[in-house]
């Protein structure tokens, strides 16, 4: 028998009645080229790209002496070189690669040329272009069936591949002594003990993210407990008002489907965080969440940080690189701020949505990604839509399902579960021992509109935790537009208080403010000193005491009365 005999008809036998495939006689299994590919992926994500190349090069090298073994025993060939040769023509009649014609052997001097290698295929489609040869299994599974044949250990080696983008695969085959130190690092996947030390290697550092994680996990619980003892968060988000309770639900029933979703909400509300959600609850969760500014960067510059670009694509690309969308690929892309993007890019950006694919800047092929869109603006994109500044094809496509996260100043049962996180955090990150909010503190917190948003919260918490003199926030731990802030009449469904109720609130709110001074107090409310003083006087606050703290102490009445107050 010689090697350019063999054919794959009778190299396959099909049992239909055992349901068994055969291959050279020995029980064969069909496996799906993508299925090895996500095979890969899965390795190189959970295991890295040592552990995983030392996997796929000693699993072929043991597929490719077991097929060596398997051959010598189903033929009797004319020669060791026919043997040997055979390797290569029974690894391309089972679709891994083909020959490039007039290729004269693994241990001839040139070596051989392969072109449309599966395993440089599914590499591009998971990972993008890489800078070193890929094709581990296929050098694995050529050195086995040679080492096998040739009764001594050969190592089949690339110098290029497509999968680094040259135009073919080429792989030479020497002996340990022969490729010498040069290739000693590539030569290290081979050995037995590698696998080992590499798959250590990698668990242990899982292990020890993992146990990072906890701990810090930990520190934070016992954090938290010290500050809110009552306060659940089991998805990271507090929501103890009704609207974020909704807004909370809303987004998990969101999560289960693969749905564009556009979240809308004003700056610093915790739309990135909404998103985050919905990445954590979906499918996607084990994949990666990666977000993106768009209003921080350049139309020019945005093009390429989501699409990618060439090598030479432009001043300063002097490697290819995959942009977010390849990044993100099983996973989830957060563009923020989208309502900035520029009409040019909108349109690129459209058509990375409806066709799920791109194509990287300088490149004329289109990359197929496989990623959940969320996107997130405080502007009104209908008004952008109408004024002719944001396209409505874009719009809609963006607009599938709509989250719109409240600001804080409507969500109030919020505030102080937030303020007390958000001080436990701080306390946390500063290693401050921090107990809670003094007596007044939650008052104040609970008047202020925050403009700002959880980021003004957030930063009140920080700056509070920064200044504390003892254990707990103080008021003039606050800022000063947090610390003058006037209460704010809330009417909610069957619980309206009476105006007169709520003037008194604010009047004696407003007096506190500017420590018992009338005469100050009723020019800020825009009223005579009159008047104040006989309202002071229906609310019970005027008797035979002097003013309350910064009351001007010869301050009369209008009746001749001394001024008084028990506001304070």
């Amino acid at each position: 028998m010689r090697a350019d005999d063999l054919d794959l008809k009778e190299l396959l036998e099909l049992d239909p009645e055992g349901d068994v495939i055969r291959f050279a006689g020995q029980r064969a299994l069909l496996l799906d080229a993508v299925a090895m590919g996500l095979l890969r992926k899965y390795l190189v994500e959970n295991f890295g790209l040592t552990a995983a190349r030392t996997v796929l090069t000693r699993f072929g090298f043991a597929h490719g002496w077991r097929m060596a073994e398997a051959m010598h025993a189903e033929f009797k060939w004319d020669s060791a070189e026919d043997w040997r040769n055979a390797g290569t023509r029974i690894h391309a009649l089972q679709g891994l690669f083909r020959i490039e014609p007039g290729s004269k052997g693994l241990l001839s001097k040139e070596g051989v040329m392969l072109v449309a290698s599966y395993e440089a295929e599914q590499h591009l489609l998971h990972f993008g272009r890489s800078d070193v040869p890929v094709c581990w299994t296929i050098s694995g599974l050529t050195s086995g069936y040679i080492s096998r044949s040739e009764g001594k250990e050969i190592y089949v080696l690339e110098d290029r591949c497509m999968g680094k983008g040259d135009p073919a695969c080429h792989l030479v085959g020497r002996t340990r002594e022969e490729w010498g130190e040069e290739r000693a690092d590539d030569l290290r996947y081979f050995e037995p003990n590698r696998l080992r030390e590499t798959l250590d290697a990698s668990l242990q550092r899982v292990t020890e993210t993992l146990k990072a994680a906890e701990r810090k996990l930990r520190e934070h619980r016992r954090a938290l407990v010290r500050v809110a003892p009552d306060l659940d968060e089991p998805l990271g988000i507090v929501a103890k008002s009704a609207p974020m309770r909704h807004l909370v639900d809303l987004a998990r029933r969101v999560a289960a489907v693969d749905s564009t979703v556009l979240i809308t909400g004003e700056s610093g509300s915790g739309k990135e965080r909404i998103a985050r959600l919905v990445h954590d609850e979906s499918t996607r969760a084990l994949g990666p969440f990666i977000a993106v500014n768009c209003g921080a960067i350049t139309e020019t510059l945005l093009e390429s940080e989501l699409f990618g670009h060439a090598r030479g694509a432009f001043t300063g690309a002097t490697t290819d690189r995959p942009g977010l969308f390849e990044a993100a690929n099983t996973g989830t892309l957060l563009l923020d701020e989208v309502g900035e993007v520029s009409p040019a890019m909108q349109v690129k950006l459209l058509r990375a949505l409806q066709e799920r694919e791109i194509r990287r800047v300088g490149e004329n092929r289109s990359r197929k990604v496989d990623v959940r869109v969320l996107a997130a603006t405080n502007r009104d994109l209908a008004h952008g839509v109408s004024g002719g500044d944001f396209r409505q094809d874009l719009y809609y496509r963006l607009k599938v399902i709509e989250l719109h996260v409240p600001p804080l100043r409507e969500r109030r049962d919020d505030i102080l579960p937030l303020a007390r996180v958000l001080l436990a955090d701080a306390a946390l990150r500063m290693k401050r021992k921090i107990s809670g909010l003094a007596p007044g503190v939650a008052d104040q917190l609970l008047r202020y509109e925050w403009p700002g948003n959880v980021r003004e919260l957030e930063n009140t918490m920080e700056r509070a935790v920064a200044l504390a003199r003892g254990s707990r926030v103080e008021i003039e731990d606050l800022p000063e537009e947090v610390r003058q802030a006037f209460p704010r009449p809330v009417a909610t469904k069957g619980a309206v208080r009476p105006l007169e109720e709520v003037e008194k609130d604010y009047i004696l709110a407003a007096l506190e403010l500017n420590g018992g001074n009338q005469t100050r107090t009723a020019e800020q409310l825009q009223i005579g000193s009159a008047t104040l003083y006989r309202k002071l006087k229906s609310f019970g606050m005027i008797g035979g005491r002097r003013a309350a703290r910064g009351a001007d102490p010869g301050e009369a009445s209008p009746s001749g009365e001394e001024s008084t107050s028990g506001a304070g």
